[in-house]
């Protein structure tokens, strides 16, 4: 499933840090879950953060889960399809498919799905795309299923069918959940890319690559030898969070949602 990434992987120096390639600059955004007002603050603040520095080959990477949980999926949906065509000259728009994108997709074709996905933050989806309480509590699951086939635009589905897998850029892979590290990368599967929590998490083995990835909730960036995590609860903690990379410079942008419920940009060059 991998063929045409599997020349990517060579394996860099050990002492080597990791970069991307010159004249490149990439925003990795963490898990959104709904959280429509976080995303266009951060993504206003990327954008800023474009115009402010020097010209570069740019790409925004979303690492997946868009939806669930929060309360606008409809609205995380429809900006990240819009932000392509409005984000600064130069740059580039990528997408992963999470396994909150993978449950919603296969919730269309089956009701058993359809009742997990439901259990797992889809209610709010649902919710988002016009159905009210008072239906939603009414309906059964095969009900609740013909309500979305209804009512979720075909082009919010074909823009959610069409996310990438992984992403390969310089000495980075980008990914949603992580991978399993006791297999070659070429044969990694979308159960473990989309789904796995250990044994990856806790390895310490030295990947080709770099990993960020979203997926596994944290109260403050993670970053180890072999891998960055950056979901930091968007829907639990109010706290969104991208990933700026340029040569062998890593720093974060964040949308913060405050007590009062105002949202400020924080940034900074270290995960401390």
């Amino acid at each position: 499933m991998f063929d045409p990434i599997r020349k990517a992987f060579g394996k860099r120096k050990k002492s080597q840090r990791p970069e991307l390639p010159a004249g490149t600059r990439l925003y990795a955004i963490g898990d959104i879950h709904g959280r429509l007002d976080l995303f266009e603050a951060l993504t206003d603040a990327i954008e800023q953060d474009v115009e402010q520095n020097a010209p570069a080959e740019t790409t925004m990477i979303l690492l997946g889960d868009l939806i669930d949980r929060g309360p606008d999926s409809a609205g995380v949906i429809r900006h990240a399809r819009e932000w392509q065509p409005r984000c600064p000259k130069g740059c580039e728009v990528r997408y992963l498919m999470g396994n909150h994108e993978e449950m919603m997709i296969d919730a269309f074709k089956s009701v058993n799905i359809m009742r997990h996905f439901l259990k797992h933050g889809g209610r709010e989806t649902i919710l988002s795309y016009g159905v009210s309480e008072k239906q939603f509590n009414d309906a059964t699951t095969a009900e609740l299923q013909q309500m979305m086939k209804d009512l979720v635009p075909k082009a919010d589905k074909a823009f959610i069918k069409s996310f990438e897998e992984m992403i390969i850029l310089g000495d980075y892979l980008f990914v949603h959940a992580g991978i399993n590290p006791e297999v070659p990368m070429d044969e990694q599967r979308k159960r473990d890319t989309r789904w796995i929590r250990e044994p990856f998490l806790n390895s310490t083995r030295k990947h080709s690559h770099l990993v960020v990835h979203g997926h596994t909730i944290v109260e403050n960036i993670v970053e180890r030898p072999n891998r960055i995590g950056i979901d930091t609860g968007a829907y639990r903690f109010g706290i969104l969070t991208a990933l700026v990379l340029e040569g062998s410079e890593q720093r974060y942008i964040q949308a913060i949602e405050k007590k009062n419920g105002k949202i400020v940009i924080q940034k900074k060059d270290t995960a401390e």
